[in-house]
């Protein structure tokens, strides 16, 4: 790894811990969304799985980008109308899914499934960051954890195929 690589993933580490993500709440993501299909998986095994997905540029840019955002967003930086919209994370403003997407695009179809089941039940740390608590926004970064936690089990789900009849 290249010192700007390292400086990269450090950068994504302390904004994911800055915006109160942890690398465990990301694995317990995944260990929700592999438990019932890969037999003995472990937590170690599941933050590795998000460690390795983490150290990828165009995961790293969707996060820095997306957090950026919020915090612009918090800061009442930027113009109107994009600032009441993400504010209030309407609904059908969708380019924080798009840059969800390409995330979970990294690792085939089965990334998107389970980005799609993830983001419509949030569970664990996704529930924490979609409260829309005031003066708190994460309109993009609960659907980019939600987004590294589905592309890092399904980089999982490719390594054990033989343990994944549901799909």
């Amino acid at each position: 790894m290249t010192p700007k690589q390292l400086k990269l993933y450090e950068t994504t580490l302390k904004l994911l811990t800055q915006r109160g993500v942890t690398l465990d709440a990301i694995a317990e993501l995944v260990m929700f969304l592999q438990k019932d299909y890969i037999e003995h998986l472990t937590l170690p095994e599941c933050r590795n799985s998000v460690e390795v997905v983490l150290h990828k540029r165009e995961i790293q840019n969707a996060i820095m980008t997306g957090i950026q955002l919020d915090l612009l967003a918090e800061q009442k930086q930027l113009m109107t109308p994009l600032q009441e919209i993400i504010e209030a994370d309407e609904g059908l403003y969708g380019i924080d899914e798009v840059m969800a997407l390409s995330i979970v695009n990294v690792y085939g179809s089965i990334g998107s499934t389970n980005y799609g089941y993830i983001d419509k039940i949030k569970p664990g740390i996704l529930a924490k960051l979609n409260a829309h608590e005031p003066g708190i926004i994460h309109t993009f970064l609960d659907d980019l954890v939600g987004a590294v936690a589905a592309a890092a089990a399904s980089r999982l789900a490719h390594a054990n195929p033989e343990e994944e009849d549901i799909y």
